[in-house]
């Protein structure tokens, strides 16, 4: 007599909702008390006092610069490694008229696959620790150029070379549109990157850290992460968000659209999230960024926002929800000068650091990520029938 072997699984939560996988130290995201951190420190307390270099430096080598020589030591380090590979600049006709349909996150993709081979990156598993460090640095370094070339070249204008005088915030702004950026808002879209650097085990991180676990190299992980945030249920929500915006119009007309809405069943673009309970702290500083700012986007979405959660919480009252970082985002960003296909790629540009911090991690650990299903099928083995 046959025995059939059963697994024995504990019950698999949806989307594996609570389950830890692994151990990190790169950062965490505490819910229910509206909180996240980078390494030991407050990712909103990052984003008021420090720069962005600061903080890609704390993520990837687990501390803040302490002096200023530590911390120009690793601005120069990052700013040498911005300019694309001359073999990649050589294909970017080619992939910003593949992308005519798509956008500049599709054409990231391509560059960032491209970019490693250019670069010759060998698989993770070969490396040792410095020369993982430096093909992560040179990733995250190189992230903006590629977004800002692909972008102008699919709009009929030549890239903007990285300038070394700007920092990654301001220099990224110069590179997409070729104008010196306004300070004012070069530390507005500084800040909103901070805030977006890192987000605990969110899919695109989980992605990266499955392929680096494989020991393949440092671009494949990060390719893989940007198919992941390309889903319009994680990195691709903030243009929609503001389109909602666009659709209300104006602050009088905002209830009668989300209640129509909330009754055909539709989701509210830029308002829940997967871990939050409470207020997204990312949205509550982005609000005030979006403020301070100012203009009549960012009144408009002010008065949208207390419109949404009164109506949400007299239909919805036991499923509470709460504007997310893609809300005000979207509303920085446009003030900033950066076109809607622009947002999401932009959301690349900062977390590219968190995606390389965590790949570091888990390639030091030298453990495949391999989980296993539970299958649901009819019980195997049944006999093969005759071919007809």
């Amino acid at each position: 007599m046959t025995t059939v072997e059963t697994p024995i699984f504990a019950p698999i939560p949806p989307g594996l909702k609570g389950v830890a996988v692994t151990e990190t130290e790169v950062g965490d995201v505490r819910g229910l008390e509206g909180f996240y951190h980078y390494r030991q420190y407050s990712a909103t307390d990052l984003a008021e006092r420090r720069s962005l270099e600061d903080v890609w430096r704390l993520v990837q080598d687990g501390s803040l610069p302490d002096d200023a020589a530590s911390r120009d030591a690793f601005r120069r380090e990052v700013r040498a490694q911005r300019s694309m590979p001359e073999g990649v600049r050589a294909l970017l006709p080619g992939i910003a008229e593949s992308i005519r349909d798509a956008g500049p996150l599709d054409g990231l993709r391509t560059a960032m696959s491209a970019t490693g081979a250019a670069e010759g990156f060998r698989p993770l598993w070969d490396l040792s620790p410095d020369e993982r460090r430096r093909d992560l640095i040179r990733l995250a370094a190189v992230t903006p150029t590629l977004v800002s070339a692909i972008h102008r070249v699919s709009h009929g204008l030549e890239p903007v070379e990285p300038d070394p005088d700007l920092d990654h915030a301001a220099n990224y702004l110069w590179m997409v549109s070729g104008v010196r950026p306004d300070p004012v808002a070069a530390r507005a879209l500084e800040q909103y990157l901070i805030l977006t650097v890192d987000h605990g085990f969110n899919s695109s991180t989980f992605t990266a850290r499955v392929i680096a676990s494989t020991g393949a190299d440092a671009a494949a992980a990060v390719v893989g992460a940007i198919g992941a945030l390309s889903g319009p249920l994680h990195g691709g929500a903030p243009s929609r968000a503001l389109d909602t915006l666009d659709a209300i119009g104006t602050p009088d007309r905002a209830d009668a659209y989300i209640r129509d809405a909330i009754r055909r069943g539709e989701r509210i673009m830029g308002f829940g999230h997967a871990v939050y309970r409470t207020d997204d702290p990312r949205n509550v500083m982005l609000r005030a960024v979006a403020q301070r700012l100012g203009g009549d986007l960012a009144d408009l979405a002010v008065e949208v926002e207390r419109t949404i959660l009164a109506v949400l919480a007299e239909m919805k009252p036991d499923h509470p929800l709460y504007a997310n970082v893609e809300y005000y985002a979207g509303v920085v960003m446009d003030r900033c000068g950066l076109p809607r296909d622009m947002f999401t790629p932009t959301f690349a540009v900062s977390r590219v650091m968190g995606w390389c911090a965590n790949i570091d991690e888990q390639a030091e650990q030298r453990q495949i990520i391999r989980p296993a299903a539970r299958y649901v099928g009819r019980m195997a083995p049944e006999p093969v029938p005759a071919a007809p």
